[in-house]
């Protein structure tokens, strides 16, 4: 039925029977110990129609135990994982509180504990289910509207509704394969994007906070349907990732980036194999920012202690692992060039340059192949971010490498300018790209308004605006590297941080 030979545990959620009482959220986090702030399961409620023709939808919201769980997939020490039973559980002891998972969930259903700081969700009591007792939110629950059971077992009931009944599930699209089905649920609850969200994110018994990495907090913005609807009732969902992943991006970008340009300059005759530029400064320089870089990394972790799991543990479908041992190999190449340097074996260099520039490339576009298995997020499911972000290591190693060149080797000083100048231009045509083209999703385009014209509109126009200015550094010179430099990261941050503002639950 389901080609697995044990149970398959499923919920079945019956939205004609809830009452919206929300007992389900306070056995949930009595149960499991679920601090104030965040929860496993809420009841969302959507106010659809106008008086007097009005009525009150509500959903049971929750980790929907995915069958092909991206969460497990982007996990880079596997603390997330499927048991044989379909249960997606998780381990607290080898988190590293990398939110990769966060990001991965098109469902916003795993947060971090502001007690223990390791992620966490729903995982059907899997404790109780293992002693032959229902989850906690299905004993309580006055009306029954809340089943749980063997979808491989024909004679369970959730395994005789979901075969024989009309169910749903939320966001099929992500083709996640949810476990959790919804019966009689109305849609303008189960997409997250119908209901009018209420202005100033007030609702019926709460005030949503309205700090800057709140999902969903800014304008109402357009409701993805024509009924009346308006969301009434729901938690803080809080963007995962911050400032320092946008930093990141920048400063690994100047490592990849210096090396290719001070090879490219060695290769058409502007700097010499012997000069400074690459004998010293691509590798130092390349060194110096890809060690911020992994100071950067480790500091946005929860449990920045445990960063070694993510080598001595790797699970090795996560792009944050095999990004973790691309920049180590990247790292090593640049300490053999150095070493090089330094006993002046000038041939081991220039066959070390094959490996490293293929090191560069991969550690500059990687992170695009890291976005895109945040399936939750659809503005950064683009085939064309990995060259993009190649073009953006580029910029930035010719703008850091040009001061130095005016300094050491001024005979690559023109030449590094019109790369500074030519890759801005690229950088704009592709940033013209994604603003007006159509997107095929309704997030990926509220996702993109809130950069070009919601609440990141500063941040983004800012870095377009630096960047006409990086297209006069063969005029300007060195006075040209600032506005290249934060130009990068103003649309880093905006790109980051407009991609995860769309609410997902």
């Amino acid at each position: 039925m389901n080609g697995e030979t044990g149970p398959l545990w499923a919920k079945v959620i019956d939205q004609s029977r809830c009452i919206g009482c929300h007992a389900c959220t306070t056995a949930c986090k009595s149960e499991n110990e679920v601090p104030l702030s965040v929860t496993r399961t809420y009841v969302k409620s959507v106010d659809v129609g106008t008086f007097p023709e009005a009525r009150r939808a509500f959903q049971v919201t929750r980790c929907n135990q995915c069958n092909d769980a991206p969460c497990t997939v982007a996990c880079p020490t596997s603390a997330m994982y499927r048991r044989p039973d379909g249960i997606v559980d998780f381990d607290k002891s080898i988190c590293i509180g990398c939110k990769a998972c966060m990001a991965a969930c098109p469902y916003d259903a795993i947060f971090i504990n502001p007690e223990d700081h390791s992620a966490e969700k729903c995982n059907f009591c899997a404790h109780r289910l293992d002693a032959g007792l229902e989850p906690a939110c299905v004993v309580v629950c006055p009306v029954e509207a809340l089943l749980v059971g063997d979808l491989n077992d024909p004679a369970s009931k959730v395994a005789q509704i979901v075969n024989r009944e009309p169910v749903q599930v939320r966001r099929p699209e992500k083709e996640t394969r949810p476990k959790v089905f919804y019966k009689g649920a109305h849609q303008a609850t189960l997409d997250p994007l119908a209901a009018r969200r209420p202005g100033g994110g007030l609702y019926a018994w709460s005030t949503q906070p309205q700090g800057p990495r709140e999902v969903g907090s800014g304008h109402p913005g357009p409701a993805n349907s024509s009924a009346a609807a308006l969301l009434s009732y729901d938690v803080s969902h809080k963007a995962p990732w911050d400032w320092r992943v946008s930093l990141y991006t920048s400063t690994k970008g100047v490592a990849a980036g210096a090396y290719l340009v001070a090879l490219f300059l060695c290769a058409i005759g502007a700097a010499s194999w012997t000069g400074p530029l690459w004998l010293w400064i691509a590798p130092i320089l390349s060194g110096l920012f890809l060690a911020i870089t992994g100071a950067v990394l480790i500091w946005d972790l929860e449990h920045p202690e445990r960063f070694y799991l993510i080598l001595t543990r790797p699970q090795w479908r996560s792009w944050l692992v095999r990004g973790a041992f691309i920049i180590s190999l990247y790292a090593l190449a640049l300490l053999i060039h150095f070493v090089a340097s330094f006993f002046a074996l000038l041939r081991l260099q220039q066959v070390l340059a094959y490996p490293g520039v293929a090191l560069a490339v991969l550690t500059s576009v990687y992170t695009g192949y890291l976005f895109a298995q945040a399936k939750a997020r659809d503005l950064w499911q683009n085939p064309l971010l990995p060259p993009h972000l190649l073009v953006q290591s580029v910029m930035l190693g010719a703008a850091a490498m040009l001061p130095l060149a005016a300094w050491l080797e001024p005979s690559a000083l023109a030449l590094a300018a019109w790369l500074l100048a030519g890759s801005a231009l690229v950088h704009l045509l592709f940033v013209l790209g994604e603003a007006t083209f159509a997107h095929p999703t309704a997030h990926a385009h509220l996702a993109l308004d809130e950069m070009v014209r919601g609440r990141y509109r500063g941040w983004f126009w800012a870095g377009i605006l630096l960047a006409l200015i990086a297209l006069l550094t063969p005029w300007v010179g060195v006075w040209a590297v600032p506005a290249a430099l934060v130009a990068l990261f103003a649309h880093e941050h905006a790109y980051v941080q407009a991609g995860q503002a769309v609410p997902l639950a």
